[in-house]
């Protein structure tokens, strides 16, 4: 250790400890150098210039430790006080390539050479980083080659059979591939494994790095680009990959944005092939990522990548660049809104947009249509295009070219409808909306007009049909309704948007304020605006707009649409679906079309109101206890259904088997119990345990009660389940058992089969986590969760000497979060009441000590458990097998009598 130079340690400053550290630093002992640096470090109270000298001395040390990682993290704050150090910059670039990130290294060895040009040493080091970064470029490059032939073989219909069926066996692997070197599978709540990813990053990120380079391939058809963006759509996002963040800074953005700017009808030497749906899938994808920019500087560096982009092709004020800019920003503005709002709200692009729509020129008449209609979002936004660009839209409305008619008639359909649902809010003139609608419906049903029309047409009506007027002349117009439902059956993705937005007005199941009587007092007196409610979306008609949609085959148009992979489509579909599944005469219309099938993974994944309008609409399904609803899910129970379809009809039996005992009679009728007790077998922890859930549901029922009463296991293997090591499975298995204790004294007798019984009821009566051991809060009507299922009970009262059962103990809690604690006292509570020689055995062990301990809680919210527990004992005080303390045996005390 080198010895101090500059008296004692409590009088040094910041100084001393420097250049005691630099005397350690020459000596070799880097140790001592590292402390007194940090001592240095730790006594300076400013960012100046000498703090910045000791972070890169102290940089110099991990340097010579290989501690690289250390040493960027201290040259880099350095550099935070002194931009542009050279020694600095020349440190983190030899960290940084003994990490093998070559171009960061690359960059900071230009850096230094920008500032210091006559530096000796950095020429061999940029020399040699310069090799290695174009080899990787080209090694890139070229995978990037690859993995667009391989695209382009898949979705060119004129290659090669066999080439096809490779190139896709190929393009469905990346996926796969992804998902192996992440930790992922195809569940829908799968999540990376952090070490994987970290173990595999090279990879992974190649992979989605070349994914993001071919997305612009000029010899990529168009539904290869399409496949491409939605594989980037997948695994961007912080759930999976968390790559969104990567894809900005490597300038990813201005690749999609290349793509959003493109033009089916705009054909120039160097455009990509694009399908009518790519645009739409571009704005997911755009949407996708801001979603991961979450915080301000993330989204600042998202919007200025996309100014990056609009500014440099505005440089060269020509057609063709106004014309990409005005498209992609059209993309943008269906996508992340927010960007595309700012940009439109840049000087000057505005007023662009509205000399393009006012030329003679089809193309930037078009282009300017569609951005003004995508602009006018927000009430503030539309206020201002209808004070500039109403009279633009009206001449434009009169063109000859239908394709530039239809879309100036969007526009002025998109306007009409600002106000709303509300009543009173009418910005055009009365019967002005009515009017556009019939326009929309001309175009609509007209057979000579090209899908794109009938598409614009569509997109008018989903803004007009918030009127209720407008509403009720379309559902009674059969042939417009046929129309749309016939395009939405194309599954054309550009025509989603527009179709499910109509049907969600038409059926009212867009999301409505509650109205809450004292607040509209309040406004009245405050002299607020209120809104007003049609009569025309009374009840009675929204009922019978229904009805006439589903006899019209809505349906099966649902399930094409429900293909999308926007969360936000799925949730309008999903409320469709709900509005009507509320009308009972058509739940069975809905599973007859396949609506079941569409719901099961809408359920499961999408935003948090459309997993909710899925799995209500599931659940109205259910109540109508419709044997067809069982059928179609017990089918899915079979070996040939992927692990995925498998799960979901476990889980949408759960549900149904809680309902009620005609559904639980209906499955027991399909054979329904050893389909499902077949999967409580699997090595598939979450198939096991979805199947045990449903099972704990179906003993509800006497009928699936005698089933384990017979000559079987299934008693035995309950009780095995219960000490399981998922603790899901173990709840349920848990729930299970105390329902069939508590209805069956066969049962209680063949807990004793399985050899580990006791160690089972030790499992769930010792269970260390006081999370395991009781959650509950009040008594009164209403629902309990066990293992994630609900049921739903009425009040009970308590009786003295009480036989308590699960059912019991779930009817007398509210909220109820039954752990596997409360079930092992309830399942020994109905042991001990079934039978003298059961209670016999269960005293002979240590579980008659843990009732006692039980006994004796008083610990709040641990009541229930202290009460279940002394039932048990005054169960086996009953059947004389334990006596109450200080009370003498009767039989002893005549024996001591006789002389």
């Amino acid at each position: 250790m080198t010895n101090s130079s500059s008296g004692k340690g409590s009088e040094k400053n910041p100084q001393n400890w420097k250049e005691e550290g630099n005397i350690a630093f020459k000596e070799g002992d880097w140790d001592h150098a590292l402390m007194c640096y940090s001592k240095a470090i730790n006594l300076s109270k400013e960012d100046n210039s000498d703090k910045a000298v000791y972070l890169k001395n102290r940089a110099a040390v991990h340097l010579k430790k290989n501690d690289f990682k250390n040493v960027e993290e201290d040259c880099t704050a350095a550099l935070d006080i002194v931009p542009n150090d050279p020694k600095a910059l020349y440190r983190r670039c030899q960290a940084l390539e003994a990490m093998e990130r070559f171009e960061e290294a690359y960059r900071d060895a230009k850096q230094v050479h920008t500032v210091d040009p006559g530096s000796k040493l950095i020429q061999p080091v940029l020399e040699r980083l310069y090799k290695i970064v174009q080899e990787r470029v080209q090694i890139n490059s070229q995978t990037a080659n690859k993995v667009a032939q391989m695209f382009k073989y898949a979705f060119n219909l004129s290659e090669e059979k066999d080439k096809r069926q490779t190139a896709m066996n190929n393009m469905y692997c990346l996926q796969t591939v992804l998902n192996t070197l992440s930790g992922m599978d195809n569940k829908p709540d799968s999540k990376p494994t952090k070490e994987f990813c970290e173990q595999n990053k090279k990879e992974i990120d190649t992979l989605i790095t070349c994914l993001i380079y071919s997305s612009t391939s000029r010899t990529l058809s168009g539904l290869g680009r399409d496949a491409i963006i939605e594989l980037l759509t997948k695994n961007c996002h912080y759930t999976t990959l968390n790559w969104a963040e990567q894809l900005v800074e490597i300038r990813g953005l201005q690749r999609l944005m290349e793509v959003a700017s493109e033009l089916q009808e705009y054909k120039y030497e160097s455009a990509m092939e694009i399908t009518p749906s790519t645009r739409a899938i571009v704005s997911v994808c755009l949407s996708r990522i801001y979603e991961n920019m979450y915080y301000d500087a993330l989204r600042e560096k998202f919007l200025n990548n996309v100014d990056d982009y609009v500014k440099e092709k505005l440089i060269t004020p020509d057609i063709e660049s106004k014309v990409r800019v005005v498209v992609a920003l059209t993309t943008l503005l269906l996508g992340p809104l927010d960007i595309g709002n700012t940009i439109i709200a840049r000087e000057g692009i505005m007023e662009m947009i509205l000399v393009m729509a006012g030329t003679d020129d089809i193309l930037q008449q078009k282009v300017a249509c569609e951005c003004i209609i995508a602009a006018a979002s927000k009430k503030d936004k539309a206020k201002t295009i209808i004070s500039q660009g109403v009279d633009i839209l009206k001449k434009l409305y009169q063109s000859k070219d239908d394709s530039i008619r239809v879309r100036a008639l969007v526009g002025l359909c998109k306007l009409g409808s600002s106000g709303g649902t509300d009543a009173s809010i009418r910005p055009f003139a009365d019967g002005a909306t009515t009017k556009l609608a019939e326009a929309c419906r001309r175009f609509l049903i007209n057979p000579a007009k090209d899908s794109d029309m009938r598409r614009w047409a569509v997109e008018g009506l989903s803004y007009l049909t918030l009127d209720a007027d407008v509403k009720e002349k379309l559902i009674e117009d059969k042939a417009a309704i046929r129309a749309m439902i016939e395009l939405a059956r194309t599954g054309d993705q550009s025509a989603v948007y527009g179709v499910v937005t109509t049907l969600v007005n038409l059926v009212n199941a867009y999301e409505t304020q509650e109205v809450i009587p004292e607040m509209m007092e309040l406004a009245k007196f405050a002299k607020h605006h209120i809104p007003e409610e049609h009569e025309l979306d009374d009840p009675d008609f929204v009922s019978k707009r229904v009805e006439v949609l589903a006899k019209e085959g809505v349906t099966s148009a649902l399930v094409t649409l429900s293909k999308t992979e926007s969360p936000n489509i799925k949730e309008l579909i999903s409320r469709v679906f709900n509005a009507m599944c509320k009308e009972y005469d058509l739940r069975g219309l809905v599973v007859q079309q396949g609506g079941t099938k569409v719901l099961l993974p809408m359920a499961l994944e999408g935003t948090d109101k459309g997993k909710k309008q899925a799995s209500q609409a599931l659940a109205r399904i259910g109540i109508t206890i419709n044997p067809e609803v069982i059928r179609p899910l017990l089918s899915l129970l079979h070996p040939d259904c992927t692990a995925l379809e498998n799960y979901e009809a476990l889980l949408s039996l759960c549900n149904l088997a809680s309902v009620s005992e005609s559904v639980r009679k209906r499955i027991l009728k399909e054979e329904g119990v050893s389909k499902i007790e077949s999967y409580m077998y699997e090595e598939h922890e979450m198939l096991c345990r979805a199947a045990t859930q449903v099972m704990t549901n179906l003993v509800t029922s006497p009928d699936v009660v005698k089933l384990f009463e017979g000559e079987n296991d299934r008693t035995k293997y309950l009780v095995i389940l219960c000490a399981g090591e998922d603790e899901e499975t173990g709840k349920a298995a848990a729930g299970a058992l105390a329902v069939v204790t508590a209805n069956s004294k066969k049962a209680c007798k063949k807990v004793f089969q399985s050899t580990s019984w006791l160690d089972s009821l030790h499992h769930l009566l010792l269970n260390p986590d006081k999370d395991m051991q009781h959650r509950y809060l009040k008594c009164n009507r209403g629902n309990f969760s066990s293992g994630g299922i609900t049921l739903h009970t009425n009040d009970i009262t308590l009786l003295p000497h009480q036989h308590w059962n699960y059912s019991d103990v779930v009817k007398s809690t509210s909220h109820l979060h039954v752990s596997r604690f409360l079930k092992g006292v309830v399942i020994v509570d109905n042991m001990m009441h079934s039978d003298k020689e059961v209670a016999e055995k269960l005293i002979a062990t240590d579980i008659m000590e843990i009732l006692l301990a039980l006994s004796t809680i008083n610990e709040e919210g641990k009541v229930k458990i202290q009460l279940i527990a002394k039932e048990a004992l005054k169960a086996a005080e009953e059947w004389k097998l334990i006596k109450k303390p200080g009370e003498e045996d009767i039989n002893q005390v005549e024996e001591d009598d006789l002389e």
